[in-house]
């Protein structure tokens, strides 16, 4: 079904691929998890971003020692605040696709 999707369906469905085949069996990452997922899988987006205090914030709550596991929802909040903020996001808006 997702192959016959929309690029920004298919983006999504790749996004909680990627998460759920990390997360523990309810759904949830740790933020030690988190963490690692992000510097794997996205670290094109975080690449030269360590000295932006938006960063280093994001990745010191990741460090903070607590219970709290991340869901989805903030997961995609997590990628969207990190692309955001991202030199990457300057190349992204000058690429021009044609359909």
């Amino acid at each position: 079904a997702l192959r016959k999707g929309s690029d920004l369906e298919k983006a999504f469905a790749t996004a909680a691929l990627v998460y759920y085949n990390y997360a523990d069996p309810k759904g949830k990452l740790s933020k030690a998890e988190t963490k690692s997922l992000l510097q794997s899988q996205f670290w094109h987006v975080i690449q030269g971003q360590e000295n932006k205090p938006k960063y280093q914030e994001i990745i010191s709550s990741l460090n903070a020692e607590s219970e709290n596991k991340i869901d989805f929802e903030d997961f995609l909040f997590l990628l969207v605040s990190l692309t955001l903020m991202s030199d990457l996001l300057q190349e992204i808006k000058n690429v021009k696709t044609t359909k």
